[in-house]
């Protein structure tokens, strides 16, 4: 459930209306409730009561540093994947001891930036990241706390490009090898084990294929001990998806339930990544219609607005659907099949093809729902389009959260060269 309803007509953010907001901050603008943000936090925490466990939001979904902060004050931490998340994160008030450190690529900086902030634990992906960890950790003097993230090789029947725990993708160390890497990092002195991570892709509609993957991460933390490795901590990741269109994810609760069976008797404190789940239907991409057009030959029928493809990638990059509601009311009579455009030079520039809209004219507001997660902060300048801002609402009031680049902003650092 979220807070964006009609009222009288008018499509609001819990008691603002957006044309209101719009008036004042412009378009396009990223808009978020923070009523659904508690909500949606609070109803994934629920199912988990009495368990040990941390809620370590995925960063990458939504990393304005308000909404982090807000997810903090609620006890949340961080899964971070970049210096700059770890950064974000710090500045937002998330404790270092709620932090997570995940990816493939992470850099020496990077890595003693974490050990010097005293994050929880790292996600090990490869062999040569563990080496360089070990390293890192000896040169400041410390110890680095780990986990590798396993590939279970389990398909979670989800896009391509959002799947991670297939043995084709780039993600984790294979499960029949992780156990040699344990073995190796037991010998390391600058390297303490805690944990087994597993994360197998984003926008899931079924329970069986985290289940099915939790089995292996607990038939593999069997062998660790056995050879004598305990472990404090087993992370799951996320990946729990929401409803664009007409999907059936499975409820947090559900979910939540099926995840408590079977760890049972497991004495180890789980760690969940949240992204998608509590900020996705949290947020809309605002944006008002420039013109309307018709190809000569074609019934072909366009609605452009100042929202493109470098303010929400989703579509043009996955195909997705995202649900597009008009600010103001219309009857459904009214509607007629259309593409919703921006003003970007690429074919792929669009938020919807072949849509059933309403009859809209230039000036009037459309609301891209559901764009709260991987919108924003997917977005670029290209074109040298500047970045939209972000708003915030509570109740009855708002505030500019980000607020818009302008064109200086698209040349800050850069200078016109003596060479040429």
């Amino acid at each position: 459930m979220n807070h964006f309803t009609y009222q009288n007509g008018e499509l609001c953010c819990e008691d603002v209306r957006i044309k209101d907001i719009a008036a004042q901050v412009g378009t396009p603008f990223y808009l978020y409730s923070s009523a659904t943000l508690r909500r949606h936090f609070t109803a994934f925490e629920s199912g988990f009561a009495g368990m040990a466990h941390q809620t370590c939001f995925a960063v990458k979904a939504c990393s304005n540093i308000a909404i982090l902060n807000l997810f903090a004050k609620l006890g949340g931490g961080a899964d971070i994947v970049s210096g700059g998340e770890l950064f974000r994160a710090l500045k937002a008030g998330v404790e270092p001891q709620r932090i997570i450190y995940s990816g493939v690529g992470k850099s020496r900086r990077e890595l003693a930036e974490a050990l010097q902030a005293g994050i929880l634990m790292f996600n090990v992906e490869s062999p040569q990241e563990l080496d360089r960890l070990n390293e890192v950790a000896a040169e400041l003097k410390t110890r680095a706390r780990i986990a590798f993230r396993i590939n279970p090789d389990v398909d979670p029947k989800t896009h391509a490009y959002i799947s991670t725990g297939l043995a084709k993708n780039k993600f984790g160390i294979p499960v029949t090898e992780a156990l040699q890497e344990y073995l190796r990092a037991k010998t390391m002195a600058h390297i303490e084990i805690v944990g087994v991570s597993c994360h197998i892709g984003s926008q899931l509609t079924q329970i069986e294929p985290f289940i099915e993957a939790l089995r292996k991460v607990k038939a593999f933390i069997a062998k660790l001990n056995q050879e004598g490795i305990q472990i404090k901590y087993v992370d799951m990741g996320g990946g729990i998806g929401i409803p664009y269109d007409d999907e059936q994810p499975p409820h947090p609760i559900d979910y939540a339930a099926a995840v408590r069976a079977e760890l049972a008797g497991m004495d180890c404190t789980l760690i969940l990544e949240p992204g998608r789940v509590l900020v996705g239907n949290a947020g809309i991409l605002v944006t008002e219609v420039q013109y309307t057009k018709r190809n000569s030959g074609s019934e072909k029928r366009f609605i452009v607005v100042d929202a493109a493809m470098n303010d929400l990638a989703r579509p043009s990059l996955y195909g997705a659907f995202h649900e597009i509601l008009p600010v103001r009311e219309t009857a459904a009579a009214e509607k007629q099949q259309a593409d919703v455009v921006g003003p970007i030079c690429e074919s792929g520039d669009f938020l919807a093809k072949d849509r059933l809209m309403p009859e809209v004219q230039a000036g009037e507001l459309l609301a891209v729902m559901s764009s709260g997660a991987y919108g924003f902060s997917m977005s670029s300048t290209y074109n040298s389009r500047p970045r939209v801002a972000e708003v915030l609402v509570s109740g009855s009031s708002f505030e500019v959260i980000r607020q818009r680049e302008c064109y200086d902003d698209l040349v800050r650092g850069e200078a016109v060269s003596g060479l040429c």
